[in-house]
């Protein structure tokens, strides 16, 4: 649901620079000019109230994290949940390897150079299931092949949603795309809520309801792809040579 905009939101964003980026083209391929690193980046595509990205900007101070939405507000009580954990959990004023910026996800390629990410978040984005809106899910092929291009050698994608038909929607897209996928889940917290993994508000919330969230991550940078099939091979001689070991009849005791 869009939220209104209003003059005190836009003004309060406008004082704060070091966490809140309202033109992010002017930026692109000098993020690491912004953070002050080469740390690689992470961006949320739609981050909603910022708890996803703010709580991983807290538990990984060695990546430096971008949360991306197009809603002044969002940004405002990102910007607040964001100062609050770092205030509590760092005991500090500043929030160094965080950016919120303002954008659409249509406008990625203007805001970030080809290889700048590491890794895309795509989390609860919405379904809109009607086919004639096909075009305008994230997982589209338009939009993969964006990511592909800001995506770095190690690149991946981070995909969840409560929605079966853009789950299935994102398989196929995936797929037809050559993209790698791995961790396919058709119910994430089945065996209760993943504590290695941070959730969304939303994510929260469909939980408590007894929901199942589907995720999957695809690795798209050729470095990371490279690492994927080989693990995938060694993976598949281990289980073949298990088996053999198992089906081998044992030796007669003399």
């Amino acid at each position: 649901m869009r939220l209104r905009g209003r003059k005190s939101f836009k003004e309060n964003l406008e004082r704060q620079q070091d966490l809140i980026v309202l033109e992010p083209q002017q930026w692109k391929g000098r993020w690491s000019e912004f953070f002050g690193n080469d740390n690689p980046i992470h961006i949320e595509c739609g981050m909603g109230k910022g708890q996803f990205i703010s709580r991983h900007s807290v538990n990984r101070p060695q990546v430096n994290f971008i949360g991306m939405d197009m809603y002044d507000e969002l940004l405002s009580r990102a910007s607040e949940k964001a100062r609050a954990l770092w205030k509590g959990e760092k005991n500090s004023e500043q929030v160094p390897n965080l950016a919120l910026v303002r954008g659409n996800v249509e406008d990625l390629l203007d805001m970030f150079e080809e290889g700048e990410l590491e890794r895309i978040y795509l989390n609860f984005s919405d379904p809109w299931p009607k086919s004639k809106h096909g075009k305008r899910r994230l997982t589209h092929a338009r939009f993969l092949a964006k990511y592909k291009q800001a995506l770095n050698e190690i690149g991946e994608i981070h995909f969840k949603t409560d929605s079966l038909s853009l789950f299935e929607f994102s398989l196929n897209s995936f797929s037809d795309a050559r993209l790698q996928m791995r961790s396919i889940s058709l119910d994430l917290h089945r065996n209760g809520v993943r504590d290695d993994l941070v959730l969304t508000e939303y994510e929260a919330k469909f939980v408590g309801q007894g929901k199942p969230i589907y995720r999957l991550e695809a690795v798209v940078g050729d470095k990371i792809v490279e690492e994927h099939r080989r693990k995938v091979a060694e993976d598949l001689t281990e289980q073949l040579r298990r088996g053999a070991s198992k089906e081998s009849p044992a030796e007669d005791e003399e």
